[in-house]
């Protein structure tokens, strides 16, 4: 394959540490297999935050927040061989991470 091609992995989860090792894994993958690995780059975090109330009947005031963060990283993979997509293919990740790969 030429120069141009590439490979895009978006990663996210939860966890950024579960992301960080997942990160590693691909870039160490990445660099065995004798491509160009560029990243991770870290996007902006995604903060949700949920209002739940504490009491069910009375004390409006009385509140409770519970905040969920998407943590999310990019990773180019330039110049890949057959070789390196088929490493990327059989690593085993772990559950908690989506993983969305563009070629």
């Amino acid at each position: 394959m030429t120069e141009k091609h590439k490979i895009r992995i978006k990663l996210r989860a939860y966890s950024d540490w579960l992301l960080n090792t997942s990160c590693n894994d691909i870039i160490n993958t990445a660099n065995r297999t004798h491509a160009k690995p560029v990243g991770p780059i870290p996007l902006p975090t995604k903060r949700k935050i949920y209002c739940v109330l504490r009491s069910p009947h009375v004390d409006k005031d009385s509140r409770e927040h519970f905040e969920l963060r998407t943590h999310k990283r990019i990773i180019d993979i330039y110049a890949p061989s057959s070789h390196t997509i088929d490493a990327l293919m059989k690593l085993n990740l772990p559950s908690g991470v989506d993983i969305e790969v563009k070629l």
